[in-house]
Formats: structure tokens, sequence, C-alpha cells
């Protein structure tokens, strides 16, 4: 059974979605990434996330490029950087982000991190593109839980629907309180960089024994493992990046991985869960 997540309006989407930073980088790897983009639509990864930060816009194009005569198909995220979050920028930020997008609405729009304007200010303009019908919904990425805590204070506050944040097996900190509070709330929690970044941490997990013994005996990669402990719980997706159809298609099978007690407790055993408050991972 493919594992789901549920937003606000009972939208419905797969617990994996695309993510897409680092794409639209390299202009060899371009044709490449709208084919993975693709294939994950193919596969049912309805949800594809992007920034306009990524690649300075580069990352919404090649989305936009794979979104070509598809856009129906696709739950489509992205976000505004901190300093463009006011009123009049955010405004001028979302336009050229459609634009990139080749689209005329955003499924999702996300303030990036927080900066130095006021969240009441972040949240009209918000309120503002939604009258405008430019996006559906609002949420935001990298927020701890006293400034969800604020948010939720703020009139309109309660309208967002989600919060993106680092989380993978080995950077468990929203599971002390920010994990709980969303989940109480019915509000979904994205998980960025499911498998870890590259180097030393994404080491740790790949070359991980015991991790590695579980893989194989439910003959999957540890990656699908790693994304399927991601999503193991109610209210949280995944959004790894993958820039081949095949990658794309192993993710898309980590939504059929089941894991029992006795995997849960040996993993738990190598990367134990968080007994104290600890500061927001960010990447």
């Amino acid at each position: 059974m493919r594992r789901t997540v549920t937003f606000s309006d009972a939208i419905t989407l797969p617990a994996i979605g695309q993510g897409s930073w680092y794409m639209g980088e390299d202009p060899h790897q371009r044709q490449q990434e709208v084919a993975a983009l693709q294939a994950g639509l193919e596969c049912g990864l309805t949800l594809i996330d992007t920034a306009e930060m990524y690649a300075d816009g580069g990352a919404e194009q090649v989305v936009g490029e794979a979104l070509a005569g598809r856009r129906d198909t696709a739950w489509l995220v992205s976000k505004v950087y901190p300093w463009n979050a006011g009123e009049i920028d955010a405004a001028e930020a979302c336009e050229r982000s459609l634009r990139r997008l080749k689209t005329d609405y955003l499924d999702l729009y996300l303030l990036h991190w927080r900066g130095n304007i006021p969240l009441e200010e972040t949240l009209r303009a918000m309120e503002n593109l939604q009258r405008q019908g430019k996006i559906r919904h609002w949420g935001v990425s990298n927020f701890d839980s006293e400034d969800m805590h604020e948010l939720w204070q703020e009139p309109g506050g309660e309208a967002c629907v989600t919060n993106q944040v680092l989380y993978h097996l080995a950077s468990r900190g929203i599971e002390y309180d920010l994990l709980p509070e969303c989940q109480q709330r019915q509000m979904p929690v994205m998980a960025y960089c499911p498998l870890a970044q590259a180097g030393r941490l994404r080491h740790a997990l790949m070359d991980n024994p015991i991790l590695n013994d579980i893989a194989q005996q439910k003959r999957i990669s540890v990656a699908q493992l790693l994304l399927a402990w991601v999503i193991r719980n109610d209210g949280v997706m995944a959004i790894p990046k993958a820039s081949s159809v095949a990658h794309v298609r192993e993710n898309a099978a980590a939504l059929e991985v089941t894991l029992t007690r006795e995997d849960l407790a040996a993993i738990n055993l190598q990367f134990p869960p968080p007994a104290v408050k600890m500061p927001l991972d960010v990447v």
C-alpha cells in the first residue's frame, strides 16, 4: 500500500515527491533532468518542489520544460527568498517564478526561510496572491518550533499548510517537538534532503552495516530504506532530488516499503531519536 500525505482541502498526494535543488546548473544535464521529472510524474510522484533560489531560477525553468503539456498532472511548489517576502516584492517574485515555470498558478508557495520582513506582512502578501489566483496555498520552510508558534499566533497563520525542513535519519531533531506539534495540527511536514547531503553524513548512512543488512533482507537499496524511514509516520513527505529516470523509479518504489517494529528498533539503536531540544538543522 502506497503511503500518502493529506494537505488542506483534503488534497492527498503520494508521500514521496520530487525535489529540484541543483537542477538547472549544467546545460548538458538539462534533458536528463527534464526526463527524470517527467518519469517521476508517470510513476505517480506528483509533487514537484523548486525555488527561485535554485540555480538562480534555472531549476524553475527545467521544471517548466518538464511540465509542458502536462501541468495539470503536477502539484507544483516553489519558494520565495525571505527578502522578497514583502507585499510588493512577493508579488513580483511570484510573477517571475510563474514565467520561468510557464504556468499561471502555483499549488503551493513557501517562504524559503525566515528573514527580517515581519510575518504579518508576508501573510498579507500570501493572502493577496491567493485572492489573485496566483497561488492556491502557502506555507513556510526552515521554521523551527518557536517560529511556528509565532506564525500560528498571527491572524491568518493557521492557513499555513506545511513546513519544509531538513529531515533524515542522521538529523532527527524535529522529532522532539516540531514534528509532533505539526502532526497534532494535522499540518504535513516536507522533508528535504531525506537521504542527507553528499559527504560524511551521507556515507555514514549508506555504509552503515545495520542499514545494509535490513535493506538486503528486504531486497531494496539503502536509499529506499532511508526514504521509507522518513515517511514511516503520518504527515511526513520526502522530496528527494533524482536527476535520472532510474533513481526516480527507485524512489517511487520506496512508497511500497514497510518497516517492522524490529527494523525500527534496530535503526534506533544506530541512530537514536533526540532526547533534548536541538536547534533546527538547515542546509
